[in-house]
């Protein structure tokens, strides 16, 4: 665990928690508490996906790297 993914749970954990509080001012330390861990937890794993998401490789090329190919052109240029 570094650094920078303690900084992103405890980012969520505060804006969720910020959250909370805005929905309802009156909410309690049990409600402000469990978005604090929800939202600490929610970062964790939405980190998680999006580096291994990241790190996948690309199945299928993309348009850019197939030639563009004119189907009404009777005879192609070779490549």
């Amino acid at each position: 665990m570094g650094i920078g993914k303690l900084f992103e749970e405890v980012g969520g954990a505060v804006a969720a928690e910020q959250a909370a509080e805005a929905v309802d001012p009156n909410a309690g330390i049990l409600v402000t508490g469990a978005a604090a861990v929800a939202g600490f937890l929610g970062a964790g794993k939405l980190s998680d996906v999006l580096a291994a998401h990241a790190a996948k490789p690309d199945a299928a090329p993309t348009a850019a790297a197939a030639p563009a190919v004119d189907p009404n052109d009777p005879e192609p240029e070779p490549t």
